[in-house]
């Protein structure tokens, strides 16, 4: 299986993970609690067989946490009311072309 597969896998799980350590509001609504280390396993398990699949490091690393935090920017804007002022949107535009770039290099 192509380690770009994995990668977006272990990208999506992480969001998951994260977004619903917000909704877990400190740990105290039992059902986001749960999906925070379960989208956070899911998303190293998945980041190591993007490994294995022969992906190197530097890249997968880059480009999981590069988009898992524009990820998390845009869907904590839609779900929880946060703030993306135009400072925050134009760091998350460098990120993606620092994305593009790092993948660009291989």
């Amino acid at each position: 299986m192509s380690p770009w597969i994995f990668l977006a896998g272990a990208i999506l799980a992480e969001v998951c993970g994260t977004l619903a350590l917000r909704a877990s509001d400190g740990f105290s609504r039992p059902v986001p609690t749960v999906i925070v280390p379960v989208g956070y396993g899911i998303a190293f398990f998945l980041l190591s067989r993007c490994l294995k699949a022969g992906m190197p490091l530097g890249t997968a690393y880059a480009v999981w946490a590069s988009l898992g935090v524009v990820l998390v920017a845009i869907a904590g804007r839609f779900l929880f009311a946060d703030t993306l002022t135009p400072r925050a949107i134009a760091g998350i535009a460098i990120i993606v072309v620092g994305v593009v770039l790092v993948e660009g290099a291989h």
